[in-house]
């Protein structure tokens, strides 16, 4: 597990992974949190805020994978574009049945290459194969599949792939907020951190009773605490 390091930072260590929290788990940039720690009584600069993210997020997002559970065998694929510094780019995603991010990479391009890195991070990380792949009719995926000895779990049409196509939705918040990415690497910085928060306080409660979503977002809010301690 990747160590978290608070050592020689002018704030206690519970308004850091605060700060984080309301900048990944909600659509705020970093001086409308600078206005929420302010109203607290915390001075923090908005550019101390981004630094923060930068420095401890990516391990948050690690932490919050290594504790996640073993992902349903049905995958779905897709991918948007992405306009960074003028040109397109494209944000591919994977998840699971639940909405439950896989992998999540920005790439310049389109073609079997992409789609093969899409695919090659999840299966290393979970140590087997889906039972079902899930994608448009995009036929680099196809491609892919077929290097990867997969082709015959490939469907696709209809609606089948709404669920990673609504998993792009927050990420469209976030970039309307931002006013659009600066560059390809922070888009994948932000956007790989942001999917596994994103995920980690996910609970659908429209599919759930008011107490069971008590529940869950208590226990979400304790991991938290647990994955940011140092």
């Amino acid at each position: 597990m990747r160590r978290i390091f608070y050592a020689r930072h002018r704030f206690p260590p519970v308004i850091i992974p605060h700060a984080v929290w309301l900048y990944l788990r909600f659509a705020l940039g970093c001086r409308d949190v600078e206005d929420l720690l302010a109203e607290r009584g915390i001075d923090v600069s908005c550019e101390t805020v981004r630094r923060w993210t930068l420095k401890v997020g990516a391990a948050y997002a690690q932490r919050i994978r290594e504790r996640r559970l073993r992902p349903t065998g049905r995958w779905r694929l897709d991918e948007v574009f992405l306009r960074i510094q003028g040109r397109i780019h494209h944000l591919w995603r994977a998840v699971d049945d639940e909405g439950e991010a896989l992998e999540v990479i920005v790439q310049p391009r389109r073609n079997r290459k992409a789609a093969l890195k899409l695919l090659r991070k999840p299966l290393e990380r979970q140590g087997f194969a889906p039972e079902v792949v899930v994608t448009d009719r995009l036929r680099s995926y196809g491609a892919a599949l077929r290097d990867l000895g997969l082709a015959d779990r490939q469907v696709t049409g209809g609606r089948l792939n709404n669920r990673a196509e609504v998993s792009h939705q927050p990420t469209r918040r976030r970039e309307r907020q931002r006013r659009g990415f600066r560059s390809p690497g922070g888009a994948q910085r932000f956007l790989s951190t942001h999917a596994a928060a994103c995920t980690h306080f996910n609970n659908q409660r429209h599919l759930i009773s008011r107490r069971t979503m008590k529940r869950f977002r208590a226990e979400a809010l304790a991991t938290w605490r647990a994955i940011a301690a140092a």
